[in-house]
């Protein structure tokens, strides 16, 4: 699983890319409700491929991510200092170790184009209609 958000003064998107143990390519993206900071955005994609993957019921997978602050705080390198990531946080270790077998690993931008251009495209879609975005995640 790839994933990255975008999040600018006009919208906040995400993208997910799901690569099968076939080579199919399964792109996501969502437009999210509320404007958050961009760690913000990367803990909401990060949560909704973990969520989308507890629904399939895949218990042995990876996860590639360009935001080497989000992979490392999960991977304990850093800390968490920022309050409002902490439920964020909490929330993907709790998917993570509820998951099992999570390879965890950050790539360079260069490596995640898709998911970043899915978050982007996502992201500049602000004349959606409410009902038809993904709402912000409360978590906590």
């Amino acid at each position: 699983m790839y994933f990255d958000g975008a999040s600018h003064k006009e919208g906040a998107g995400t993208g997910v890319i799901f690569i099968t143990s076939d080579g199919e390519v399964l792109p996501y993206s969502f437009t999210l409700t509320q404007n958050c900071s961009n760690n913000i955005v990367e803990y909401q994609v990060l949560i909704l491929g973990l969520e989308m993957v507890v629904d399939i019921k895949q218990l042995r997978f990876k996860v590639f991510g360009d935001s080497k602050l989000i992979i490392n705080q999960l991977l304990g390198l850093y800390e968490v200092k920022k309050p409002e990531l902490f439920p964020y946080f909490d929330y993907a270790q709790r998917l993570v170790g509820w998951l099992g077998d999570v390879e965890i690993q950050h790539v360079p931008r260069n490596d995640n184009k898709q998911a970043d251009a899915l978050a982007k495209l996502a992201s500049t879609l602000t004349t959606l209609e409410d009902n038809a975005r993904v709402p912000i995640l409360r978590v906590g």
